[in-house]
C-alpha cells in the first residue's frame, strides 16, 4: 500500500456523517442480535474488511500501526488524536474522539456500547500481526495501547471502556 489507509477514495477527510449510519447499525445489530452478535460484527469487519490494515501492520510492525492511525486520525473531522510509538507499544491517546464529537453535537442518542467497537475491531486487526490492543477510558476520550502479543497478556477487562451516552 503506497498509503497506510486501505481505501481507495483519496479525499483529504472523512465525511462525519458517516458515524450517523455506524451508531444506527450498532443499535439495529445490538437489537436483532444481541450483544454477542454485535461482538462478531465488529471482529468480522476487523478480520475482513479491515485485512489489508492487518497484512501491513503484519509486515511493519508497531511503526505500520503508527503510521495508520496516524492516518486515520489525521482524515477524521474533529478528531484530537495523539499516537505516540516505542520500540514496544504504540499509543493512542484520543482526547477527542471524533465520533462520540459528531454524535454528541448533532443530539443523537449513542448506542451504550459504541465504544467497544474499538477495542473488537482493532483486536481482530491486531491478531493476525501478533498484536493485541487495551483500552481504557471510552464515552469521548481513551487511551488505546497496541503492544505485541504473548502469553502473559491479560485479557481486555470490558468494564475498562466506558459506556457511551
Amino acid at each position: 500500500m503506497d498509503s497506510p489507509l486501505p481505501y481507495r477514495d483519496r479525499r483529504p477527510q472523512g465525511a462525519a456523517d458517516f458515524y450517523f449510519a455506524i451508531n444506527a447499525t450498532f443499535r439495529f445489530i445490538q437489537d436483532r442480535l444481541g450483544l454477542a452478535g454485535l461482538r462478531r460484527y465488529w471482529t468480522d469487519l476487523g478480520t475482513t474488511y479491515f485485512a489489508p490494515v492487518a497484512t501491513s501492520w503484519k509486515q511493519r510492525g508497531l511503526a505500520g500501526v503508527a503510521a495508520y492511525w496516524r492516518a486515520f486520525f489525521a482524515a477524521e473531522p474533529g478528531a484530537e488524536v495523539e499516537v505516540t510509538e516505542s520500540p514496544s507499544v504504540v499509543t493512542l491517546n484520543v482526547k477527542v474522539c471524533p465520533a462520540i464529537r459528531h454524535l454528541r453535537e448533532h443530539h443523537r442518542q449513542i448506542a451504550p456500547t459504541f465504544c467497544q467497537h474499538c477495542y473488537f475491531v482493532s483486536e481482530a486487526m491486531a491478531r493476525p500481526a501478533g498484536l493485541t490492543v487495551r483500552i481504557a477510558g471510552g464515552n469521548g476520550s481513551c487511551c488505546q495501547t497496541f503492544a505485541r502479543r504473548n502469553d502473559s497478556t491479560p485479557t481486555q477487562d470490558l468494564t475498562q471502556i466506558e459506556e457511551a451516552g
